[in-house]
């Protein structure tokens, strides 16, 4: 398959999903919108993945790409292809969809259980999330579900944690995709809103869960798997 992704900023990209795409004879492209990228045809992609940064889906005077990027959304989602938004995208994706998005009740920062929704079972993703799992969580926004959309989980601090719409458009609040290196750019860039909220959690506890990264990734390939990847 041809897989093109979405970048929003230099410290967010595919994390773990890079090689397990190319262990799977995927071909990679890219469109980085903080280098001017342009978008690609739609010929010539079968994938798109939307990843996370730290703007809001409306900062568009911040980032005109925004609204480019928003259309574009649209017309792969209307040609069929397979859709996979993380956080940020997750977001975008929700809003092309018709869904509100807005900021929630609180930050969720760091190392934070979800707890999978009757839904799931519904969807092709059925047996990647059959129990509360401890996934990594940097956002401060959330989203309605789409209508016609499937809840994915719920924490305690988000309720929408994620939907599948359509069996091939999936929306992730939260990060399956992290390593320990992409934690750490996160910290290094993304810092200063780790505000000491009740669901914000220190920049040690975060480092101290790391090696939960290996659960996560695992989560990610089992996902990527049942979506067709």
């Amino acid at each position: 398959m041809k897989i093109h992704y979405l970048q929003h900023v230099p410290f967010e990209n595919l994390g773990c999903l890079g090689e397990m795409f190319m262990a799977r004879g995927h071909s990679i492209t890219c469109t980085r919108f903080f280098e001017n990228n342009p978008l690609p045809p739609m010929d010539t992609f079968d994938v798109l993945v939307v990843m996370g940064g730290p703007m809001g889906i409306f900062d568009e005077q911040q980032y005109p790409w925004l609204a480019k990027e928003k259309h574009f959304i649209k017309q792969s989602i209307d040609d069929g292809k397979t859709v996979l938004g993380i956080c940020l995208g997750a977001q975008l994706v929700a809003h092309v969809l018709g869904a509100a998005v807005y900021p929630n009740k609180q930050r969720e920062i760091g190392w934070f259980d979800i707890t999978p929704s009757p839904q799931l079972s519904k969807t092709p993703l059925a047996s990647v999330l059959t129990k509360p799992e401890t996934v990594f969580h940097w956002h401060g926004d959330t989203f309605d579900l789409p209508d016609g959309a499937y809840l994915i989980g719920s924490s305690e601090a988000c309720a929408n944690q994620g939907f599948v719409y359509e069996e091939n458009i999936v929306g992730l609040q939260f990060h399956l995709e992290s390593t320990p290196a992409s934690i750490e750019a996160l910290l290094t860039n993304c810092g200063d809103e780790l505000d000491e909220s009740e669901f914000v959690q220190s920049e040690q506890a975060i480092r101290d869960q790391k090696s939960a990264c290996t659960q996560l990734n695992q989560i990610a390939e089992s996902l990527i798997s049942a979506i067709g990847l």
